[in-house]
């Protein structure tokens, strides 16, 4: 069985995977697997652009989507028409152009909005994960091919298990078990810089600790710019303590839905 996985942390947005897709469906007939993408309107992986915190302390992250050609999926039940969606031996999804009617029900039915509607021809569309291709002896879909980073891979699931082990799906309340895995999905931050306000200068080596509610402790040192980042939170509420040359200071830290930007901290 194929699966995806995503590498967020070393996605750099270039959107080689987003074009290259374009490049491979847009005027393209690849029937039985799939009628050419539109031009505009339609993007069967598509990259979505998360900006996180305020400023100065902001992250941006990179999160390439397309259909999840989930073992569950919610669209073939919602199909009323027998093999127009149908999961291959492989895993891949596939919307059969051909059979399809148009009535748009696995449209509505995928939660994760990776489905469209070509008004043209009056069908459903979506990834393939360029079937069409690997049964002509490619290894991987064309996005993966295209990724100068590596940040998306493809392959047999026993193949990618360690990566697997520790990645994640998105959503997994929709209970769909989609087979494309997230590594890195960006989470909270609490962040900021530490200053002399005699010296005027930022502290370079301050260590600070974050501790949370239950008592784990997080450590940092602030870097050459007096920096510090604790990254990977979960929502919740936070005890900060730093300390430099004898000196300390101890705020509280709350890491909510938006990621938390402390801003400027005197240490005196």
């Amino acid at each position: 069985m194929k699966a995806f996985v995503i590498d967020v942390g070393i996605c750099n947005g270039c959107y080689c995977c987003q074009i290259s897709c374009k490049d491979e469906h847009v005027g393209n007939d690849w029937t039985p697997y799939a009628r050419p993408q539109p031009d505009t309107g339609q993007f069967w992986l598509k990259q979505n652009e998360f900006v996180r915190g305020t400023v100065p302390k902001v992250k941006v992250s990179y999160r390439p989507v397309l259909c999840m050609h989930c073992d569950e999926a919610p669209c073939i039940p919602a199909c009323p028409v027998e093999g127009a969606i149908y999961k291959r031996d492989d895993g891949l999804v596939i919307i059969d152009p051909v059979k399809c009617t148009g009535c748009k029900n696995c449209v509505d039915s995928c939660p994760y909005g990776t489905i469209y509607f070509n008004e043209d021809l009056n069908i459903a569309q979506k990834c393939t994960g360029c079937a069409h291709l690997l049964d002509n002896d490619w290894t991987v879909p064309r996005c993966v091919d295209s990724c100068p980073t590596e940040a998306l891979k493809f392959g047999e699931e026993s193949e990618l298990k360690d990566l697997i082990a520790k990645a994640e799906v998105l959503n997994p309340e929709y209970k769909a078990k989609p087979r494309v895995y997230y590594l890195n999905l960006p989470r909270k931050f609490v962040a900021g810089t530490v200053y002399d306000p005699k010296e005027k200068e930022v502290i370079i080596g301050a260590n600070c600790t974050l501790t949370e509610k239950g008592g784990k402790k997080l450590t940092a040192t602030t870097d050459g710019f007096g920096d510090f980042w604790f990254e990977g939170l979960d929502v919740g509420m936070y005890s900060l303590e730093i300390k430099s040359d004898g000196k300390s200071k101890t705020i509280d830290a709350i890491s909510t839905e938006i990621d938390v930007n402390l801003g400027d901290i005197p240490l005196s």
